[in-house]
């Protein structure tokens, strides 16, 4: 028996104590995360700490991307949290539930495939992004509880820790891969404060993370269309920000582990776990792109440790308590800094001067916007809008037509190149009606007619010849070409010649 439910790769060789051991280290990194973006969300820790419990499980157990590690997020805290203000808590609840569904829709639907669409310049701008806002996002850990920048001896303690955690992480591995630098480095400092009796930071001067089980909890709201319209565009942003981030952090582990995830089944798997993290208490959430990074960093390969992070993070919750608000912010906070460092595209940096201008300009474009709005859906929808248009104006100025005079005196125009809305003005500049013949053909062997643009152009320029009183045909269409002109014969009068059937390769996703 190779699957059980087509959920467990029996072949799929498991090293267990990477996946164990990474597991404990992931749910170590998970705890002050999800404290802070329910703060950020304005919502009760435990809110941050139950959503990457329910999130984790659900996504590594039934996920497309296995060693992929989801929880609370700061892209959907920051979504959520005029919601959370506004209206309360019970919304939010209900505005996850909402959103999960539209995410399951969109799995089922099998809408993840267009994640393919998504140009690399914008994949770069992305991870870098998200790169600057995980380093960012470390600095608050240099202030004291008053919102000051720490001084003295507590800034010197806690930079000598960070430090030394990171050089562990940075150094470990190139003597022994046996045990994870990740959870060495968090250990190494969680003693060497206890031994020494260092005052420093710790997980519980963020706030108390003791509590129960995720509790069942069904959104306490009148369910009526005004509600609807409340919940409704939170719901929609969450759904699309949760599936572009986890679709994109998908892609970004594939690349790393030269494997390939399976991105309508993430998608499903995110919905499913937002709907239950809706109504098990969470504030819902996403893919984690530092996390994931630590996961496989560490070697894990397996849905196991993502099924380990997620419940040793529950046993935290529920019985560890009083043991994980000892660890010192220091060791996570070098750990994450760390993982911003592995995240950013140092790569990307050699490619200003050899690649196209308009590529650079879209990466740069998608980093800031990441970076400085943490708006993901934007940065990235605007970087893909930008790129199709790009693409758009250089397959404008490139269609052609080559002419010659067949022993009959028929004139042909050769076309190669795609004739769409963009290309269609230079496309009638190529014909002279005046000095043609009487019969004109045009090829189209080289060339396809895309859209509604297109078919207008060709019934336009037939009627031109035909107001001089000559004659244009259509030669070597395509079978969905033919289909197109077909389908617009009640609004088109074209004269198509009758050829052998001739194919074009086309892509479909």
């Amino acid at each position: 028996m190779k699957q059980v439910l087509g959920l467990f790769d029996f072949k799929q060789p498991i090293n267990y104590r990477t996946e164990v051991l990474s597991g404990l280290t992931v749910a170590l990194a998970l705890v002050p995360e999800a404290v802070a973006f329910a703060l950020i969300a304005g919502l009760d820790p435990l809110v941050g700490l139950y959503a990457a419990c329910v999130m984790g499980f659900v996504t590594s157990l039934l996920g497309g991307r296995p060693g992929m590690i989801s929880g609370a997020t700061g892209a959907i805290a920051v979504v959520i949290a005029p919601l959370a203000k506004d209206h309360g808590v019970e919304f939010v609840y209900a505005a996850i539930l909402l959103a999960g569904a539209l995410q399951l829709a969109a799995g089922l639907l099998r809408l993840g495939k267009f994640i393919r669409l998504v140009p690399h310049p914008v994949i770069f701008g992305f991870v870098n992004g998200l790169a600057i806002i995980i380093f960012t996002s470390q600095l608050d850990q240099f202030k004291d509880s008053s919102g000051n920048w720490m001084q003295g001896s507590s800034l010197y303690i806690f930079v000598a820790l960070v430090l030394l955690a990171m050089l562990v992480i940075w150094g470990l591995p190139k003597i022994t891969r046996q045990i994870p630098a990740s959870l060495t480095s968090i250990l190494l400092v969680f003693g060497l404060v206890a031994a020494f009796g260092l005052d420093t930071r710790t997980v519980g001067d963020l706030a108390s993370i003791k509590g129960s089980f995720p509790p069942f909890h069904l959104p306490k709201i009148t369910w009526s269309l005004q509600t609807l319209n409340i919940i409704f565009p939170y719901a929609a942003v969450v759904a699309a920000v949760g599936l572009i981030e986890s679709l994109l952090t998908l892609n970004i582990i594939d690349e790393i582990t030269g494997t390939r995830g399976k991105s309508n089944k993430e998608a499903a798997a995110q919905g499913l776990a937002n709907m239950l993290s809706g109504i098990f208490s969470g504030m819902g959430g996403c893919a984690m792109i530092g996390q994931s990074l630590i996961n496989i960093s560490n070697g894990a390969r397996a849905r196991l440790s993502g099924l380990i992070a997620s419940i040793m993070l529950l046993i935290f919750v529920m019985y560890g308590a009083s043991v994980i608000e000892k660890v010192p912010m220091a060791a996570l906070t070098g750990l994450m800094i760390m993982v911003a460092v592995g995240t950013f595209e140092w790569a990307s940096l050699k490619t200003f001067r050899r690649m196209p201008k308009s590529d650079i300009f879209v990466m740069v474009l998608v980093t800031v916007v990441t970076a400085i709005l943490h708006n993901l859906a934007l940065a990235v929808l605007a970087g893909v809008i930008i790129s199709a248009l790009v693409f758009a104006w250089d397959n404008a100025t490139r269609i052609r037509a080559r002419k010659h005079m067949d022993q009959n005196g028929v004139k042909y125009y050769a076309l190669y190149g795609p004739l769409f809305f963009g290309s269609v003005a230079a496309f009638q500049e190529k014909f002279d009606i005046e000095g043609d013949p009487q019969e004109v053909v045009i090829d189209f062997a080289e060339s396809r007619i895309v859209d509604m643009s297109a078919i207008d152009a060709l019934n336009k320029i037939t009627k031109r010849y035909a107001d001089a009183d000559k004659r244009v045909r259509l030669k070597h269409l395509s079978e969905d070409c033919r289909k197109l002109l077909t389908n617009a014969s009640a609004i088109i009068d074209v004269n198509v010649m009758e050829d052998p059937s001739y194919k074009v390769v086309t892509d479909k996703l």
